[in-house]
């Protein structure tokens, strides 16, 4: 089968093989990823369970299971979901990333196929899952809507697809910015291009276009006097996730 064109943008990639060495550091750059990890969490699970009937409360409830992590970064989710008895693949398109999750997931006792490549490439040799998560990935590629139609292709019919991202609005530009990059420090600058956020209309529409049915989609909301994070139904002004399915008859 024919390798797909990539939609990785090679100067995004090479922003976060800068800070590759730092994921698993609690202080370091990924510290926003890493309080918000639990809010992702809880979304996450919550719908994978519900889709496929698992009780979250009984032993590896996600067994039987093949979850792919696309930009999966040092495996700050697969880690969970393979916990959780899943059998998961990390893809990175950022070389740097794949090392530093091996090494981790070895130390934790956990066996996850962690691999560098692009959903394009995995998408042209056929391979298929049940979930695909796409956390804080689509505004860093060059073609979202090519990205997201691999995306599509690399689940199976019924399938679920998590995807997460960052509005595109004036408050957005002011607190991811403005606020995360100028003045907290919490990510160095420039990691983020404002005029690649989506908003949530935007990416139903992508979505949909690319052959999913859209079904969800809640808000991250930061709360800075209680320092933590929690899901909205109606607060989507600026961090948010989306979950859509591939049509069972695909």
């Amino acid at each position: 089968m024919q390798t797909a064109q990539s939609t990785v943008d090679a100067g995004e990639i090479a922003k976060f093989e800068a800070m590759a060495a730092e994921w698993w550091d609690l202080n370091g750059k990924f510290k926003p990823l890493h309080m918000l990890n639990p809010c992702r969490l809880d979304y996450i699970t919550s719908q994978i369970a519900a889709e496929f009937d698992r009780d979250l409360t009984s032993e590896a409830p996600f067994k039987g299971l093949r979850i792919l992590d696309i930009g999966c970064g040092g495996g700050l989710l697969s880690e969970p979901m393979a916990r959780l008895g899943a059998e998961v693949v990390g893809a990175d398109a950022a070389a740097g990333n794949i090392p530093v999750a091996r090494v981790h997931a070895a130390q934790s006792g956990l066996i996850i196929d962690y691999r560098h490549t692009t959903a394009e490439d995995m998408a042209a040799k056929g391979e298929q899952f049940d979930v695909v998560l796409n956390m804080e990935v689509v505004e860093h590629v060059a073609s979202p809507p090519d990205y997201l139609r691999a995306c599509h292709d690399l689940l199976k019919p019924g399938g679920l697809h998590i995807c997460s991202t960052i509005n595109r609005n004036p408050k957005s530009f002011m607190m991811v910015i403005v606020g995360a990059e100028h003045i907290m420090r919490w990510l160095p600058k420039g990691t983020h291009e404002w005029s690649k956020f989506i908003t949530p209309d935007e990416l139903f529409a992508l979505l949909s276009k690319a052959g999913l049915e859209p079904v969800d989609r809640k808000g991250f909301v930061f709360n800075p006097i209680a320092w933590s994070w929690s899901l909205s139904d109606k607060d989507l002004s600026v961090n948010y996730v989306t979950a859509s399915l591939k049509p069972a008859s695909a």
